[in-house]
């Protein structure tokens, strides 16, 4: 064979591979979601509202126990 076409060959067969790769770069980008749907960020906003409440009711409770300890355990007379 003349080594222009194995040249040309080789250039084919390297664009064929390069096609590919956009080919598929491109199709992994359409699939993934450009931004999570209104569910589920209604949702992540929910279960920060029940963590913070959570959160405040807990701060409360320990200060609450805190202060029944402290008179429990003061000296009496």
């Amino acid at each position: 064979m003349h080594p222009y076409a194995l040249i040309a060959l080789d250039l084919a067969n390297e664009r064929s591979r390069e096609a590919d790769a956009h080919r598929l770069a491109a199709l992994a980008r359409s699939a993934a979601p450009e931004r999570p749907s209104w569910a589920r960020r209604g949702l992540a906003h929910g279960f920060a509202l029940v963590s913070l409440g959570s959160a405040a009711v807990t701060r409360r409770l320990d200060e609450c126990v805190a202060d029944d300890l402290g008179r429990t355990l003061a000296p009496t007379d």
